[in-house]
């Protein structure tokens, strides 16, 4: 695994996963934030721009994807960090939380939906379910060529605000993400997180994350935990958050109105606000 860091080893651990189809950059400005108080790391995810691009699907679970947050931890000689995550990064570190909490002192989520709630959304919710059917169209063979294509329109298109229409991105990240997604199996690779995770909205030939038997008592997430929501997110609705403490009973929601899925390259002073007041609660 490839990872940026900040900071001095040996003070606490403050470990930032992204999401797709960012990488190690996404925590550009909040490494620099954060770095003069904790040792601050920031991973590529494995399939990701420097990191290690195993092949297959199954390599792409959440259980080899724990595993590397894992093993990170060892390798920089520590028991515990304080998690923070976007994304798809958010999903592997609910996951964390829940089958390994000694690793984890307190959890902040960005813009990722804990998996019971969400499950229950692509299952019930016509507008989740219809805000989710990219994921679908990710899945498929073909999708890595179609991202690439046009000199990755597509992708920079993500990252364009809902309301304005601007790019969350400056030129030096747009030019630094282009980069690590044209390193040859990348996109293949990141796309396998959709391929590999069984929620999913439901087809007509497949139940989706209604053929899930969750046990909502096997997902409780008992350290104290911060949920950052840009609410403009079109792709993970704000329905997401109801309900939510009874799977957090230690919960903070921070709700961005005006900000959208990427709220950490829109507002990052805002997450560095929220998070700051957080840890400070310790």
């Amino acid at each position: 695994m490839h990872a940026a860091s900040l900071g001095t080893a040996g003070k606490p651990l403050l470990l930032f996963v992204h999401g797709f189809p960012e990488c190690w950059a996404a925590w550009h400005a909040l490494l620099n934030a954060f770095g003069g108080d904790y040792f601050a790391v920031a991973p590529d995810l494995r399939g990701y721009n420097l990191s290690g691009k195993p092949q297959g699907v199954a390599a792409y679970r959440v259980h080899p994807l724990m595993d590397d947050l894992r093993g990170l931890l060892a390798h920089f000689g520590y028991r515990q960090c304080i998690l923070v995550a976007h994304d798809w990064g958010g999903a592997v570190a609910w996951s964390l939380a829940v089958h390994h909490p000694q690793l984890v002192s307190r959890l902040v989520i960005i813009n990722s939906p804990h998996p019971v709630p969400f499950a229950r959304a692509l299952s019930h919710d016509r507008a989740q379910q219809s805000a989710s059917q990219y994921m679908l169209r990710l899945r498929e063979p073909d999708a890595a060529a179609l991202l690439l294509r046009d000199d990755c329109a597509r992708l920079l298109a993500l990252f364009r605000h809902p309301v304005s229409g601007l790019s969350a991105l400056s030129q030096a990240q747009i030019d630094l993400y282009k980069q690590a997604w044209q390193i040859p199996g990348a996109m293949d690779a990141m796309l396998n997180y959709y391929r590999a995770s069984p929620l999913m909205p439901p087809t007509a030939q497949r139940p989706g994350a209604a053929g899930l038997q969750l046990e909502a008592g096997a997902f409780i997430v008992r350290m104290p935990t911060l949920v950052i929501w840009g609410e403009q997110d079109q792709a993970l609705l704000p329905v997401l958050l109801d309900g939510l403490e009874t799977f957090v009973p230690d919960l903070r929601i921070r709700r961005v109105p005006e900000a959208s899925h990427w709220v950490v390259h829109e507002r990052p002073e805002v997450v560095e606000v929220a998070i700051r007041a957080f840890l400070a609660e310790a």
